[in-house]
């Protein structure tokens, strides 16, 4: 017998049993196929509604930013709610003649949404990345730590009524009233140039014969004399005259003598301005500018709504401020067509410009003045300067 006899193949098989055979390995596979697709597809669909649930658990959860956005904006010419509901003007001057205004000259004010605790969670901090008129502040730089919230809202309640007793100087010196500025001592800092020198409340009248009636005099002052020589400072301590020498030290690359300083004034009239709940410097100008129409004859503003912000000084010195973005757009909001901004803001101005609202660059309240009254007699042109926007 052979070996091929031997074997049995598959060919001793008939057909039909090939056929059957090869008909059922295939409707076995299709059917494994099929029970593996819908467990793949529910491992799939597990996994999305997890990356889902994942999601919106973070989106929920606080971050460490808060939001700056247009606060509330107030006219200085118009009336306000005090602490009791009641509406009061912003701007009093019970004993002087003053005169009907027209308009509108309008501070602007930020508010943050969130605090130490309290702050945004991701799904409004990524709304506000995508709104040109909020800003996304890490939550330090506006709370710094260590400082409670208390503690920050009464700072930000000094800097306002430090403001705006210089927003009265201000107004005062403008209009040629003449009374006292006494740039005082506040405090010296331990081993500094004027410590042993200078006490806590003289009264400093110049540096290196500089005469000063502000902070930003005396500033300045310190920086032109330099840290080569000492600088001869006239003060009245006690009421009595006294020369003393001060060598101002560098420190970060400008000269300073160690003194915190305040403003005393001794106003020749009394003005009252009223603003509650709103702390900060920055509202300095507009009080002042505000002031100055009161006690002008003719509305300033000849009717238009004029907006603007910036911290000043006694001598009228434009400064600074924070938030002027949101604040753009809340005099748009308040339907301004005409803003005010300090010079040293006009970086932050440019790209950020409402349309219909033309910025003004200013420095000195008296150019502030000026462009006002141009504004209200339709003369303004391009002589003045301007943020881009």
């Amino acid at each position: 017998m052979s070996l091929f006899d031997d074997e049995t193949p598959l060919s001793n098989q008939s057909p039909a049993q090939n056929q059957t055979s090869a008909s059922d390995g295939s409707r076995w596979n299709a059917e494994t196929s099929e029970g593996r697709r819908p467990l793949r597809e529910r491992i799939g669909w597990i996994a999305v509604t997890v990356a889902i649930v994942i999601g919106v658990v973070f989106a929920f959860m606080p971050s460490p930013y808060v939001i700056e956005q247009p606060g509330p904006v107030y006219d200085t010419l118009g009336v306000a709610e005090n602490g009791d509901e009641e509406e009061v003007p912003l701007i009093a001057i019970p004993d002087e003649t003053t005169y009907p205004t027209e308009g509108e000259l309008n501070l602007l004010t930020v508010s943050v949404v969130g605090r130490p605790g309290q702050t945004p969670n991701w799904l409004e901090v990524v709304a506000a990345w995508f709104d040109r008129t909020r800003s996304v502040i890490p939550v330090e730089a506006i709370f710094p730590p260590g400082i409670s919230s208390e503690d920050r809202d009464a700072q930000n309640q000094a800097a306002m009524v430090d403001s705006q007793q210089d927003a009265i100087a201000a107004a005062l010196v403008e209009l040629d009233y003449d009374f006292p500025r006494e740039v005082t001592v506040a405090g010296l800092l331990e081993d500094s140039p004027a410590d042993g020198i200078l006490e806590t409340d003289d009264v400093i009248v110049s540096f290196a014969g500089t005469p000063v009636h502000s902070i930003n005099e005396l500033q300045t002052a310190v920086r032109e004399h330099g840290t080569d020589a000492p600088a001869q400072v006239e003060i009245v301590r006690d009421g009595d005259p006294l020369t003393v020498e001060v060598t101002p030290a560098d420190r970060d690359g400008t000269p300073v003598i160690g003194v915190g300083v305040r403003m005393v004034y001794e106003f020749p009239i009394d003005v009252e301005l009223q603003l509650d709940d709103v702390g900060g410097p920055s509202a300095g100008m507009m009080f002042a500018l505000g002031i100055v129409d009161k006690l002008t004859p003719g509305p300033m503003t000849g009717g238009e709504i004029i907006a603007g912000t910036g911290t000043i000084d006694s001598a009228g010195r434009v400064g600074p401020i924070g938030g002027i973005r949101q604040k753009l757009w809340g005099a748009e909001r308040a339907g301004a067509d005409w803003f005010l901004a300090p010079e040293s803001n006009c970086d932050e101005v440019t790209g950020n410009v409402p349309d219909g609202v033309e910025v003004f660059a200013v420095k000195t309240l008296d150019e502030a003045r000026e462009i006002v009254e141009d504004v209200a007699d339709g003369e303004v042109t391009g002589s003045y300067p301007s943020c881009p926007a």
